[in-house]
């Protein structure tokens, strides 16, 4: 059984260290700038006590938009519903919250997340070019 709970920054870094996708995870001290003096959640998904991902927001841009950062799952837990939890919890935990909006950026190269976007009701509504076609962001929006 999938648990999702509120985390902390020090059990992010460490899951994303372990993350296939990241090649560089960022460190404790980005996610703490990033975070202070912001509205966040960090959640983390356990299976039977063992920590298989976690999901990082905060709100940005305005005070109805809340902007889904950062999120990964072990590879040995994709396709076990645990992105799929992860994204509930948020969702529901920013609608509780008065957000009326939730945005994520994904790579061009990441067509798993764009497809989990699309399937979750996300719509792409902006395009970054930024490094290689395979790096451009994906700028995906959901009304809540």
């Amino acid at each position: 059984m999938i648990k999702i709970r509120q985390g902390s920054i020090e059990e992010v870094v460490a899951l994303s260290q372990r993350v296939s996708e990241f090649y560089q995870p960022y460190s404790e001290k980005i996610y703490e700038d990033r975070l202070k003096q912001v509205t966040h959640l960090i959640l983390i998904a356990e299976v039977d006590g063992v920590q298989v991902g976690f999901k990082v927001g905060y709100q940005r841009d305005s005070a109805h938009t809340f902007y889904s950062w950062m999120g990964g799952v072990l590879d040995s837990h994709r396709r076990k519903g645990v992105a799929t939890k992860l994204a509930d919890a948020q969702e529901l935990w920013a609608k509780n919250q008065g957000y009326l909006k939730i945005y994520f950026k994904t790579r061009n190269k990441l067509s798993k997340m764009i497809h989990f976007g699309l399937n979750r009701g996300f719509m792409i509504v902006d395009l970054i070019k930024k490094g290689k076609i395979e790096d451009y962001r994906i700028v995906m929006e959901k009304v809540l």
